[in-house]
């Protein structure tokens, strides 16, 4: 299963970024990981920190499922929201921290409706799990 972990806007700072809610890994020590424990699937990682860019990628079509934690856009991106409708191959939203004991603003995903399942606050776990639930 080839399987497209995408990161929104500022997730490229995972490892550096507010360690006591993202953690002290980074992504790419993370995706070393993943790829050992799952070696029978093929991962590839996106960031970005623009919309469009992110849009773009999830568009190109060459997976066969993806894990997306949106970052901050989940919040408020339509364009992302409406880009996950249309892909009909599973879906799963990740969150590293629990957005539900954070800002009110945080507490709503515009994305989450789009997709097939929501991970939220078991920090870089949560893609290790959704990888775990894709079939």
């Amino acid at each position: 299963m080839k399987v497209l972990i995408i990161n929104g806007p500022n997730l490229n700072l995972l490892g550096t970024r507010e360690p006591e809610i993202y953690g002290n890994v980074s992504m790419e020590t993370y995706m070393d990981n993943l790829k050992s424990e799952f070696q029978t699937h093929e991962l590839s990682y996106y960031q970005s920190n623009i919309e469009g860019e992110l849009i773009n990628r999830l568009q190109q079509d060459d997976f066969d499922a993806v894990v997306i934690n949106p970052g901050a856009f989940t919040h408020y991106s339509y364009a992302i929201a409406d880009c996950l409708k249309n892909i009909r191959k599973p879906k799963v939203e990740v969150h590293i921290s629990n957005i539900y004991k954070r800002e009110e603003f945080r507490q709503k995903s515009v994305t989450a409706a789009n997709t097939d399942a929501v991970l939220s606050g078991f920090g870089m776990d949560g893609y290790r799990l959704a990888i775990l639930s894709l079939k």
